[in-house]
C-alpha cells in the first residue's frame, strides 16, 4: 500500500500546529459570552433611555372618573400629576396622598398609568347618611362617621340629626357615660342601617340618649328605633311592619322580636 502523498502528509502537519480543539471550544464561548454581555448592556441602555429620556413614554393627558359632586377640573388641580414627566417615574402614592389630604370628600382613588402617555384617576366619593346642621351650614357625615364637607344646602336623601339631650334623669346618665361624640357615632351607626326606602323618606334622626333614637319620616310617621344594636334585625322587622301595617303612623322597632305600629 502506497504511503500519504506529500501534499496530504503538509496538511496533517498543518493541523496539528494549530489550537488544541479544547481551547478553540474555550475561545469559542468567550467571544459568544462577550457578545451577550455586549447586548445585555445595550439593550439596558436602550430600555432605560426609552423610559426616561425618550419623548414618546411622558404623561401627556390626565383622565378622571367617578366624580359625581366634585369636578374634574377639581381633582385634577388637586392631584397635580407632573405632566410632561416620564411616565414611569410618575410617584403614584404620591398623587393619591395629595388627593387625600386636599379633597376629604374621596373616599377611595386609584392612580393607574394608562401606557404609553396617560395617567387615570378614578375616584369613589363618600356618601352621606347624616347631616349635621350649625349656623345655616350642614356637615356631611359617611357612614364610618367621617366628616368630609359642609354645604350650604342639604344634600337630597340624608337625614338631618338632632340631638335633644335631656339634661335629668336616664339621658343624664347616659350624656355622662358615653359623651356627645360616640351619640353621634350611634346616629351615624343607625343611619346606616335604615332601609334604603325609608331612607328616602327620612327627615330627622333624633337622638335623646344611647337607647332612645327616632326617626322622623315624612307625612308625620315616627319610628322608635331605640339604641343602634341589632341595626340590620331592626331594618327587617320596619320594612315588613311598614307592609303589614301601611296606614300607620307610629312604629316601633326598638326591639324588633316585638315590633309595634299604631295609627298615632
Amino acid at each position: 500500500m502506497a504511503g500519504p502523498t506529500t501534499a496530504e502528509r503538509g496538511q496533517r502537519q498543518q493541523e496539528s500546529s494549530g489550537p488544541p480543539p479544547a481551547r478553540r471550544w474555550k475561545n469559542r464561548r468567550f467571544r459568544t459570552i462577550v457578545i451577550l454581555a455586549l447586548a445585555v448592556v445595550l439593550l439596558g441602555s436602550g430600555s432605560v433611555w426609552l423610559l426616561y429620556g425618550s419623548p414618546w413614554l411622558r404623561v401627556r393627558h390626565v383622565s378622571v372618573s367617578g366624580a359625581a359632586v366634585l369636578t374634574p377640573e377639581e381633582v385634577l388641580e388637586a392631584a397635580d400629576v407632573p405632566v410632561g414627566a416620564p411616565l414611569v417615574s410618575v410617584d403614584t402614592d404620591g398623587i393619591e396622598a395629595r388627593l387625600r389630604r386636599k379633597l376629604p370628600r374621596i373616599d377611595e382613588i386609584d392612580v393607574v398609568r394608562s401606557w404609553p402617555r396617560g395617567i387615570g384617576l378614578k375616584v369613589t366619593e363618600r356618601t352621606p347618611v347624616l347631616l349635621i346642621e350649625k349656623d345655616g351650614k350642614f356637615t356631611e357625615v359617611d357612614k364610618k362617621g367621617v366628616r368630609f364637607a359642609t354645604v350650604s344646602r342639604a344634600p337630597h336623601g340624608a337625614p338631618s340629626l338632632e340631638l335633644s339631650l335631656a339634661r335629668s334623669g336616664s339621658a343624664t346618665a347616659s350624656l355622662r357615660r358615653f359623651g356627645t361624640d360616640r351619640l353621634v357615632r350611634e346616629a351615624v351607626a343607625v343611619a346606616g342601617d335604615i332601609p334604603a326606602a325609608v331612607r328616602r323618606d327620612t327627615r330627622t334622626l333624633k337622638v335623646r340618649s344611647y337607647d332612645d333614637i327616632t326617626l322622623e319620616l315624612s307625612g308625620g310617621r315616627t319610628v322608635e328605633w331605640g339604641s343602634a344594636e341589632n341595626g340590620a334585625a331592626k331594618a327587617r322587622t320596619l320594612t315588613a311592619l311598614m307592609k303589614a301595617a301601611s296606614g300607620a303612623r307610629y312604629f316601633d322597632v326598638s326591639v324588633p322580636t316585638a315590633p309595634a305600629s299604631a295609627a298615632s
